[in-house]
């Protein structure tokens, strides 16, 4: 695989976009092939340049970064720049891979580049792998969309503040109509995203489905309880009780290695 990966800068401030270049420069594999100052501008240079990854801010004159990303359809990783407390981000279905929170530390910066690079490395490793396998149509040919790590950065609203928090603190998904709640030590949130969406997303060694509504973390689980329809019902380490359904019930005795 080239080392080389390609960049594009996407952001509406000058100095922000000169700031974030100079720190690029220190990793000699990303190269930044284009910058842009506004969505439309931006939407034509992926067009143009195909890039692995797009630093895009969030809040820009004529439209946000989130306008574009949804464009783009999760198509291409992108990474936000944002002045944390601005908007909540659907991460689940714009492909972010992370966020930086200006002003850019090096440091994370390179936490970030660390994290894609091996990502993309498995990725291309992992379709190299398939398609040598001489896979029958060209949807097989494709590697499985991987799935997020524990310490994948998600923005949430508490109350009337935003925070950056890792997908690991979040021990349950709820589903609410087309948003669904997270429940994490620090309390209740929000995201626009469906839990089909969220479980394509999660290890399901990490995270379970418990219903049609419901996703736990496992390794919150405190204990489980046998239902009088033969489900199960979960207590979870912040003492809530969760059902699970009958026929997921039998799913996790499997997975946990319990007699059905």
């Amino acid at each position: 695989m080239d080392n080389q990966l390609n960049a594009i800068i996407i952001d509406d401030e000058r100095m922000a976009r000169q700031e974030l270049l100079r720190l690029l420069k220190k990793h000699p594999h990303i190269h930044v092939v284009a910058q842009a100052e506004n969505i439309e501008q931006g939407f034509d240079a992926i067009e143009i340049h195909q890039p692995d990854i797009v630093f895009l801010d969030i809040e820009m004159p004529g439209g946000t970064g989130l306008t574009l990303a949804e464009k783009l359809q999760g198509k291409y990783p992108i990474v936000f720049c944002t002045a944390y407390d601005e908007f909540a981000v659907d991460a689940f279905a714009l492909n972010a891979i992370d966020y930086l929170v200006k002003p850019v530390v090096p440091e994370r910066l390179a936490d970030t580049i660390v994290k894609f690079t091996a990502h993309k490395e498995k990725a291309h490793k992992l379709k190299q792998e398939t398609v040598n396998k001489n896979a029958v149509d060209e949807e097989e040919s494709l590697p499985p969309e991987p799935t997020l790590a524990d310490d994948f950065k998600l923005m949430v609203k508490f109350g009337d503040h935003m925070k950056i928090i890792r997908l690991g603190d979040i021990f349950r998904f709820e589903s609410i109509g087309n948003h669904a709640a997270i429940y994490t030590s620090q309390g209740k949130a929000y995201i626009h995203s469906s839990l089909n969406k969220i479980e394509a997303k999660l290890d399901d060694n990490t995270y379970f489905r418990a219903s049609r509504v419901d996703i736990l973390r496992l390794d919150a689980i405190e204990k489980l309880e046998q239902t009088i329809n033969y489900g199960l019902l979960a207590q979870l380490k912040n003492n809530v009780d969760v059902e699970i359904s009958r026929r997921q019930a039998s799913k996790l005795k499997t997975q946990l290695g319990f007699p059905t």
